[in-house]
């Protein structure tokens, strides 16, 4: 985190603004993500490279989103002014950290024994825009949310080199109030997927009896599916980037 971002989420009240032209930077990245997605269940050779597109898909979103978020702080950040290669590699190269970090999770808890919560280790990337399907992963997602803000702050601090060790003792380090964000945050998730819940079954009421026309039916879908995915994002970037924020104002 470069110095003038620092001294932002330091002294600055958060501003966050929702508008909607601030949400659409994301978006075509979540329309990628969410066609990998539907690729992927239905399964055969092509599966694994669509889980990989959609995962990539989200951390671009996410560096879009956290992009608009750090600005809207009152903050500065370079990630706005790479060009489109120089986002891929970045985020190329925090997608095989993470990727890394999600197996290991796996694998420790499928030897521990926990073989039914292990699975929910591999869409730590995915639940950070995407609703998941289980309390357990909905706190790894907010856990895995933090900690690829940290990579990005580091990777801007080190001239694009990407230190997941080091975003892990940065967490460590700053355990207190970060920790509480993932918390909030992973109940906030939580929330929002009972809400997302509950406009899921009125859509699906409504596709079933109601007689507009399919082109209507596919945009209310479309929103639903979309809407419910930036509000993620921004909801993930808002509480993380305010735990960041206090946890540098108590370093004084």
């Amino acid at each position: 985190m470069n110095l003038a971002l620092r001294k932002s989420l330091q002294t600055s009240v958060p501003q966050t603004q929702f508008g909607p032209f601030r949400l659409l930077s994301a978006l075509p990245w979540l329309v990628l993500a969410a066609a990998m997605r539907v690729i992927a269940f239905g399964g055969g050779a092509v599966a694994l490279p669509a889980i990989i597109v959609a995962n990539l898909a989200v951390l671009q979103a996410f560096l879009a989103t956290a992009t608009r978020s750090i600005e809207a702080e009152g903050g500065q950040t370079g990630f706005g002014h790479l060009d489109f290669t120089e986002q891929f590699q970045l985020m190329r190269v925090v997608l095989w950290r993470i990727v890394g970090l999600m197996l290991a999770a796996t694998a420790a808890l499928a030897a521990a024994g926990f073989t039914g919560m292990a699975p929910d280790m591999l869409y730590g990337i995915d639940g950070m825009a995407f609703d998941q399907h289980s309390v357990t992963g909905k706190f790894w997602s907010a856990f895995i949310a933090a900690l690829v803000l940290l990579i990005l702050i580091g990777a801007e601090r080190n001239r694009g080199r990407v230190g997941l060790f080091a975003a892990l003792r940065e967490f460590a380090r700053r355990w207190y109030w970060l920790g509480g964000a993932v918390l909030v945050l992973a109940i906030a998730y939580l929330g929002l997927s009972v809400v997302q819940g509950w406009v899921r079954s009125a859509i699906w009421n409504f596709w079933q009896t109601s007689e507009a026309s399919q082109f209507i039916k596919n945009l209310i879908y479309f929103v639903f599916i979309f809407g419910f995915a930036m509000l993620r994002l921004w909801m993930s970037l808002a509480i993380l980037t305010y735990g960041l924020k206090q946890s540098y104002i108590h370093d004084n």
